[in-house]
Parts: structure tokens; C-alpha cells; sequence
């Protein structure tokens, strides 16, 4: 996958394909904005591929916030809704760069709010959860 990146007011563009080593290739000549391809002419029409379901909805919820640390992947959730944790109990396992990190709670109390699933991908200060 491509993707433009933008660092200090300039764009670059990263490639990134799956089991491969990142690599980014920074100059000094910023990147063109993408130009959408003409459609071919005469060209049966595709099926439209299916829409990605929309992430559930986070309602605000009074409490002490537990947000992603780093980007990365949600590979397990320890805890639901309701449940009673202490300080530095696991809540969350997020996998970042062929790693296991395990989120911890950052206070004693209850579960008012679990906002992240299992396979989610993350970023760096998504809601995880909230404790009351």
C-alpha cells in the first residue's frame, strides 16, 4: 500500500506491503498530490467492493481515560464492561512492531467502558477504555 506522509510541512510517500521491512524514503522534493486514473471507456461496471463496517460509535463516559500508548494492533482484551480492576492490572494486549504490549490500568475501579475490540488497529492515543 502507498500512503503519503506528511513530516515538518512536507509530503512523502511511504510504501508498505505486508510481512516487509517499512521503509521510507525521505527527500527533499515533496510529492505530488495523487491524480485519480481516467475510467476506461466502455468498461463494464464493477461490483463495488464492500464497505468496511464503521468503527462503534464512543459515547463520552465520566471517568480516568486509558488510551493507546502506541500504534499497533489489539490482539487481546482482558477486561468487559462492569468489571472491577486495580492499578497495573492488564486490560489490553496491543501488538506494535512484532511486539506484545500489555496496557495496563493506570487506577483502581470499575470497567465504565471498553471502546476498543479484538483486531482493532490503533493509534497513538485512541480511547481503549474507561475507568470509573
Amino acid at each position: 500500500m502507498k500512503y503519503i506522509v506528511s513530516l515538518n510541512g512536507k509530503d512523502y510517500e511511504v510504501e508498505v506491503e505486508k510481512g516487509e521491512a517499512i521503509l521510507v524514503d525521505v527527500r527533499d522534493t515533496p510529492v505530488a498530490a495523487p491524480v485519480a486514473a481516467p475510467a476506461p471507456v466502455a468498461a463494464a461496471p464493477a461490483a463495488a467492493p464492500a464497505a468496511a463496517p464503521a468503527p462503534a460509535a464512543v459515547t463520552a463516559v465520566a471517568g480516568t481515560k486509558v488510551e493507546a500508548p502506541l500504534p499497533g494492533a489489539v490482539i487481546e482484551v482482558k477486561v468487559s464492561q462492569g468489571q472491577a480492576v486495580k492499578e497495573g492490572d492488564v486490560l489490553f494486549v496491543v501488538e506494535a512492531m512484532k511486539m506484545a504490549n500489555d496496557i495496563t490500568a493506570p487506577c483502581a475501579g470499575t470497567i465504565a467502558q471498553v471502546a476498543a475490540s479484538k483486531g482493532q488497529q490503533l493509534n497513538k492515543g485512541d480511547l481503549l477504555a474507561v475507568i470509573s
